[in-house]
């Protein structure tokens, strides 16, 4: 299994993934944890509607900029598309009851210096590396 690194395009999203949380932050005082701001929009909803909606709907829209410009999907799957509806479905579940997620723990809590968002990244890291470790040398049999 080979994988193609970029680093600059790697950077590019970096940069303007932590510009933007800087600015929801700087501008509303706000979070930029992608559950808690989609979970906000959700029955029964609670704050402000507006910057939640178009933070959420910013985010797939990126990607189809993106495959304008490079004429490609940003990330190629294989998987079925309801194998990738359930595992976004689970993540969004698994982020509500573990009280974050990725983005608002490891780009705004850790740039807070937050005790509890360095425990749930090394937690997330953790879990990451297992999985990708039992599927790659436990079960290679199931990579299909």
């Amino acid at each position: 299994m080979s994988t193609v690194f970029t680093p600059w395009s790697a950077l590019g999203g970096g940069v303007l993934i932590g510009l933007a949380s800087l600015l929801l932050l700087a501008a509303l005082g706000r979070i930029a944890g992608i559950s808690g701001i989609a979970a906000a929009l959700l029955p029964p909803r609670r704050g402000d509607i507006a910057w939640r909606l178009a933070f959420v709907l910013g985010l797939p829209s990126g990607a189809a900029l993106w495959m304008l410009g490079e004429g490609g999907a940003p990330l190629a799957s294989h998987a079925p598309p309801w194998q990738l509806a359930l595992a976004g479905l689970l993540v969004g579940v698994g982020t509500r009851i573990g009280s974050g997620c990725t983005s608002g723990h490891g780009v705004c809590g850790l740039g807070r210096f937050s005790l509890r968002s360095l425990a749930a990244v090394l937690t997330f890291m953790l879990t990451a590396m297992l999985c990708v470790y039992t599927w790659r040398h436990l079960l290679p049999g199931w990579q299909g």
